[in-house]
């Protein structure tokens, strides 16, 4: 009986370490490194801050949900709901699930500018908010 106990446990855990995982598949660094080959350049935390902090011609900036500096809670600007600090070093799981910062830039982006942004755009975003330090935001 343990025998089969020890093959179950062990087909088990070949099958979860096999099986195709979303969550934690990256990190903020490695997004920033994306977004910066995808833009040719690398991403500016002082730009990131310009751009986060400007509405783009409707009502909302970036900062309207995630707050200026993203180191804390923020609230959805017209739900309410709140949203995890944005800044890395103060949220572990900012931008560790690829799926999920592709579709937080696709609708957080049509949302403030009306379409997608760039490249070089999320590359300046996540360049300012990895900037900030847990120890000194």
């Amino acid at each position: 009986m343990t025998t089969v106990r020890t093959l179950a446990l062990a087909a088990l855990c070949l099958w979860a370490a096999a099986s195709p995982s979303h969550a934690a598949d990256t990190t903020a660094a490695q997004q920033l490194a994306h977004w910066s080959a995808q833009a040719g350049s690398p991403g500016n935390a002082d730009k990131g801050k310009v751009f986060f902090t400007t509405r783009h011609g409707g009502e909302w900036s970036c900062a309207s949900c995630h707050g200026t500096p993203p180191t804390a809670q923020g609230k959805h600007a017209s739900t309410g709901k709140s949203i995890a600090p944005l800044a890395p070093a103060f949220n572990p799981k900012a931008f560790t699930d690829t799926a999920k910062v592709d579709k937080w830039f696709r609708r957080n982006c049509n949302d403030v500018l009306s379409r997608e942004c760039t490249a070089m755009e999320k590359a300046d975003v996540l360049a300012y908010v990895s900037a900030f330090n847990a120890l000194k935001p």
